[in-house]
């Protein structure tokens, strides 16, 4: 079974592919405010460098946190799309090993149904001005 990865917490976008626990590429890219545009094509134009489809994925999952907000809020968005559009198992993990922990969990037939972000600190919300 092949799994999609990403992680979108800083600036340098990554891209993974698995088949089972066996990491078969990799792909990186400095994304800086480009994500939100570029995602969604770098994540296809990847699984196409690698004769895959999003129908011959088995489950996809991301880095959940901490992290940057917007880069979070984009890249789980877009997994999280993937995932519901797909009708796949999506999962979420964070820590050093959050990849072998996330492939652990798709084959172990586990599903986050949605992952939400982990931004590492409260929100600093500013009070209106008026």
């Amino acid at each position: 079974m092949k799994y999609l990865g990403i992680r979108t917490d800083t600036p340098l976008c990554e891209m993974y592919l698995y088949e089972d626990v066996v990491l078969l590429s990799k792909d990186e890219w400095q994304a800086d405010r480009e994500l939100a545009k570029l995602l969604l094509g770098k994540i296809e134009a990847f699984l196409a460098t690698n004769n895959t489809a999003f129908k011959d994925l088995g489950g996809v999952f991301a880095f959940r946190g901490p992290g940057s907000f917007t880069g979070l809020r984009i890249g789980l968005t877009v997994i999280n799309t993937v995932a519901y559009a797909e009708q796949l198992p999506v999962v979420g993990a964070q820590g050093e090993t959050w990849r072998d922990d996330a492939v652990s969990r798709l084959l172990a037939g586990e599903t986050d149904e949605m992952i939400l972000p982990l931004y590492g600190a409260d929100p600093r919300i500013t009070l209106p001005k008026k």
